[in-house]
């Protein structure tokens, strides 16, 4: 009996991964169009800020690129 219930919490953690995984695919699949960062104004207080926005950029960029390789 005890057998039995290991198992089926098991099946029930794999069935749960493999919600996770279609998720991630269906998400992954969704274009996202990315804004471009606004041009810095050379105001120092901004730099974290344009530096932070300049990197998610880059991120989503390769990410949308990864997608379509992937897809390829």
């Amino acid at each position: 009996m005890e057998q039995v219930v290991r198992l089926q919490k098991q099946i029930a953690a794999l069935q749960a991964q493999l919600t996770a995984i279609q998720v991630e695919k269906e998400v992954a699949a969704i274009s996202i169009e990315v804004a471009r960062p606004q041009v810095f104004d050379r105001t120092s207080s901004k730099v974290l800020r344009f530096v932070m926005a300049c990197r998610l950029y880059i991120r989503m960029k390769m990410r949308e690129v990864g997608v379509e390789e992937q897809i390829q």
